[in-house]
Order: C-alpha cells, then structure tokens, then sequence
C-alpha cells in the first residue's frame, strides 16, 4: 500500500528538480536568441554590400531564429507544467495535514432546499466540497457535483471498481490535471456545443471552391507579373478585385469569427486530455465504456480536437495586419477559413458533445480517485441488500483530524428507527452528519471512513437545519414544517435513510412534544429507518409502544467541575445534560 505523503513529497522534489533544469535550459535559450540576432545584424553591416553573403546570412539567421523561439516556447510550456506538477503535490501534502480552506468551497452549489446538501455541509467553507474536489474544468467541477448530489443508488460496484483502478494511477491523475491547468477556459463546454449544434451558415455554398479557384488565379497572375508578360496594373486590379469580395462577407466573417474565438482555448486544453484518455489502459467497465466513447474509425478525437485547434488558431491570425490585407486580397483567405470551421463543425457537431462529456467525467473522477488514494486505511463498503441497512465498525467523519476524531460501531436494520438524546457538544450532530456523509459517500463508490461498512444502497433525506426566510415571509416554524411535508411525499414512492436533528424547534415544549411524538410514528407506520436527535426525553418514551424505535445516547460528565464528553454512541436514554452547568460556568447566571 502506497504512502499518499511519502508519494507526494518524492513528486514534489522530482518535478521541482526537474523545474530548476528546465529554467537553466530556458535562460541558454534566451542567450541564444540573443546571440543569433546580434551575429546576424553584425554579419549584414560587416557584409554590407556583397548581396549573395547578406542574403545566406539572413536566411540562416531568421531559420536559426525561428527555430530558438519554436524550442524556447516547448521549454516554456515544460516549465510550466512542472511547475504546475509541484502546485499539485504541493496541494495534496497540505490537505493531507488538513490545511484545505484556501481551495474551492463550492459555495455557489449551497442548496437550502436540497434533500441533504445543506445540511451535512456537502459544500461551503470547511465542506466536504473543498476536501475533496480536485477538478480543473469547469464541467468537471459540474460533473463532480452532480454526482455528489444526485443520490443515484445504482451501479456501485461498478463506481467502486473505477475509482479503485483510477486511484491506483496516481501519475496519470496529475499530469491530466496539470495539463487541463494550464490553460484558462471561460466559456463552458455546454455553451461551445450548444454554439455548434445550433449554427447555421449565412455564407453561400461556392465558398467550399472558390478561395482555392481565386488562389490559383493569384498566383498565376502573380508570376505572369514578375516576368513582365502581363502589366502591374492587371495585378493590382485583381487585388482590388479580392479586397471586394472579401469585404462583402466582412460582417458576417466577424461574427463567426467572434464565436469561434470563445472556443479556441478549450479546444487547445481538451485535444490533450482527450490523448491522455486515449493514451492509457484501463480494466474497469466504467472507464473502459467512457474511453470507448472517443474512440472512431479513421481518427482519434484528440487528433480531430487538434485540428480544429489549428483551424481556430489559423482564423486567429486574421489580427496580424498583413496577413489579413494581403492574405484577403489574393487569397480570400477569410472565406478559406469559414469554409474550413464549418467544414469541421459538421462533420463532428453529432459526436463533439460526447466527446466533452468525457473529459468531464474523468476530471470529476479523478477526484473520486484521489480521495481513495489518499485515504487508503478507508474501506469500500460491501453492499448488501437485506435486512442491514448499515453495520460499520469504527465509523467516524472523514473532515475530522484522525489523532481527534472519536470513531462508533454503528448497525441499524431495515425499517429501524432510532432516537438519540444527549448533552449539548456531546456529539448528537457529528454523528448525524458521519452517517448521512457515509452513505452520500456509499452511493457513490466512494470508500468511507470505517473499519467496516456493510450496507444496502439507500437513499438520503435530512432535515437538520431550518432558517426563516423575511424574502418569503416564512416564519421558522413555517419553514421547518414544509421540510418535513417535503419528506413525508418524498417517502411515499421510494425508500430514503430519514435523518432528522431536532424537529419542531419552533413551538413550545408541549406542544413539540406531542407533534414529534406523531410524526415519528408515521414515519414508522411508512416503514422508513432512520434517526431523530433531540433535547426531548419525552419522545423516548414512544420505545416501549414500537418495537421498531431504539434509543441511544451521548453521554456527559462534569468531573471535577470541568465538563467531559467521551462522544461514545451508547444505548440507552441520557440522563445528564449540561446547559445549567454551562450557563454558571461561563458566568452567564
């Protein structure tokens, strides 16, 4: 078993190595350039005069120059992606010690109305979110979402497997994500398909010919003119001639040319990831039928995604003055590169949204995968579909610091509902949050932190924090009411693990006590399983009338005159609570 810090730290101090190299090759690379431009100029004044010296001077020169700045901008790009290489490890080591507040939150997916999100702190400062997500495209950002809030209970085996081989390719992991890092996209893959699938050409049908029959004229005119067959004035006609016809599909180029230029980033980002999916082997179904979905008969989609990044690339250089006077006039050049966006957006516009999809869903796995990875002492939990709703061994929140979380043995059956009471702090709503982010985790192929974790795939419902609301004119209780009317429908077509913290908070204590008593007893009489925290020890009561409710506890203890948690899951009603010992503690009364 592979050292997730010991891995990181041997990277880290790889790739900076390889970094300090890279930065000295760059600084030769730069002396050269240097070099080569003041021996050329020097060759040219020495050499003044004798027009064949000058002439091979220059052409080496230039040719010698041009292949300095090819070279130096490949060392760039390699420095570049060390470097982004050092950030990740960098990254991984810090999270490993639990210092993760500087990355994402995810506060923008905060979803009060959520079945769960909102209250297991799935996403926000100190969220599971932030812990985890490790996505560098926006629509694997998306992706990664999803499958943390879809509550999908199907296929996880085959979730479990995919992680599992993903995890154990942690080199290939990082080097998909520098590479994706590396260049910023601001315009989502779903925007740039929805772009293709939905153009039309206003262009006519000769422009598919013409730019190529007009070159040729061009050309020969050209020649026709340096030999003095025809006059100059024939060749600055049909110059005027191109700089017309170029003109007339002017507005229209623009336009296509400003959509096309939101997608070049993400087409130069995506043909590399495309060839990182293509490049590796995988076993898992899950991964195997994802690469599968790239694949074609007579190229790859990174080939294809390149290519296009040229055409973009080339109808880019419409901004170099020269070439878009020139190239215009003799070679209509604008229409040649409409012709060859166009060409490409409909031949691939059926098959270009699968293909982002992909790359999607691997960086999304990717940090399903690094959570494995660095987590190798968590367990995949086995799934199975009988009476054992969940039967884990040691089960603890995986946000918490191991040298202070405090694990429980935790086993509820089918159709269970246990009621757990407790002192304030004593761990009622840490314990509540451990199993509801198990499961979440659970479903989704993810290993848990647990000894052990036996389950049978369910889905997760929760009411654990209710706010008024002054922009609907809700009160609290207005509020929380809707919640538990959200729940009770819910559970009518499917079965869900109910998990609820304290409900009914927003009415007086007789009344709360009547009305918890009612509902948890529909929630039985609906054959749900589930628990309830509360203060109430009244609702306990309701053990000894179904057999189906159980009640637990977190204890506390004043010990010499300091108060003591243990954070221990015991069975039984609690007995000592702490807010009148705190109140005189903190001399409040």
């Amino acid at each position: 078993m592979q050292n997730p810090l010991e891995f990181y730290t041997a990277e880290k101090a790889h790739f900076e190595q390889e970094l300090k190299k890279l930065k000295k090759k760059l600084a030769v690379s730069s002396s050269l350039r240097l070099l080569i431009f003041l021996s050329t100029i020097f060759g040219v004044y020495f050499f003044f005069g004798t027009i064949k010296i000058m002439i091979s001077i220059v052409v080496i020169g230039v040719s010698l120059f041009i292949y300095l700045i090819a070279r130096h901008s490949n060392l760039q790009y390699k420095s570049n992606l060390n470097k982004a290489l050092v950030e990740i490890n960098e990254t991984e080591i810090k999270v490993l010690n639990r210092d993760y507040v500087s990355l994402n939150d995810g506060n923008e997916f905060v979803d009060h109305s959520h079945p769960f999100s909102y209250d297991i702190d799935l996403f926000g400062k100190g969220s599971f979110f932030q812990y985890c997500n490790r996505t560098v495209t926006n629509d694997g950002k998306k992706e990664f979402v999803d499958k943390l809030i879809t509550n999908d209970i199907t296929n996880i085996k085959e979730k479990q497997l995919g992680i599992k081989e993903l995890s154990q390719k942690p080199k290939w992991r990082q080097q998909f994500s520098a590479l994706a890092s590396l260049v910023k996209v601001e315009h989502p893959a779903e925007e740039i398909v929805d772009w293709i699938h939905n153009y039309k050409s206003e262009f006519p049908k000769f422009i598919s010919f013409l730019p190529k029959v007009f070159s040729m004229i061009s050309i020969v005119l050209i020649a026709l003119a340096v030999m003095g067959i025809i006059a100059e004035q024939v060749l600055l006609l049909w110059f005027f001639v191109g700089l017309g016809i170029s003109g007339a599909y002017h507005k229209r180029v623009n336009e296509l040319y400003n959509d096309a230029s939101n997608t070049k980033d993400t087409f130069k980002q995506y043909h590399k990831l495309l060839n990182e999916i293509e490049s590796i082997s995988f076993t898992s179904e899950i991964l195997r039928e994802k690469q599968q979905q790239i694949q074609t008969e007579s190229q790859k989609a990174s080939t294809i995604f390149a290519k296009f990044s040229k055409v973009l690339d080339a109808f880019d250089q419409r901004n170099n003055l020269l070439i878009d006077f020139f190239g215009n006039a003799f070679l209509l050049r604008d229409l040649q590169q409409v012709h060859n966006v166009e060409k490409w957006m409909n031949r691939y516009k059926d098959v270009v949204e699968d293909w982002f999809k992909v790359i999607a869903f691997f960086d999304a796995q990717n940090s399903l995968a690094n959570f494995a990875f660095n987590h190798p002492n968590y367990v995949f939990p086995e799934i199975e579909k009988n009476k054992g709703v969940i039967i884990s061994k040691n089960l603890g929140h995986p946000l918490l610091k191991e040298s202070e979380r405090i694990d429980n043995d935790f086993k509820i059956e089918n159709h269970q509902f246990f009621i757990i009471t407790g002192a304030n702090m004593a761990g009622k709503s840490t314990f509540l949050r451990t199993v509801s982010l198990a499961i979440v985790m659970a479903n989704m192929g993810m290993p848990v932190c647990a000894e052990k974790f036996k389950y049978s795939p369910i889905k997760l419902i929760t009411s654990m924090r209710t706010s008024d609301s002054l922009a609907d004119n809700e009160s609290y209780f207005f509020s929380e009411l809707k919640r538990l009317k959200f729940i009770v429908d819910e559970i009518k077509n499917e079965d869900y693990f109910i998990i609820l913290d304290e409900i009914l908070k927003g009415t007086n204590s007789t009344d709360k006590a009547i009305g918890s008593k009612k509902f948890v007893q529909k929630l039985v009489a609906s054959n749900s399983t589930g628990i309830i925290a509360t203060h109430d020890l009244s609702l306990c009561e309701i053990e000894k009338e179904l057999s189906e409710v159980l009640n637990y506890y977190f204890d506390a203890e004043i010990i010499n005159d300091e108060l003591h948690f243990d954070y221990k899951l015991k069975v039984g009603t609690c007995k000592n609570m702490n807010a009148s010992f705190l109140l005189k503690k903190m001399e409040i009364v």
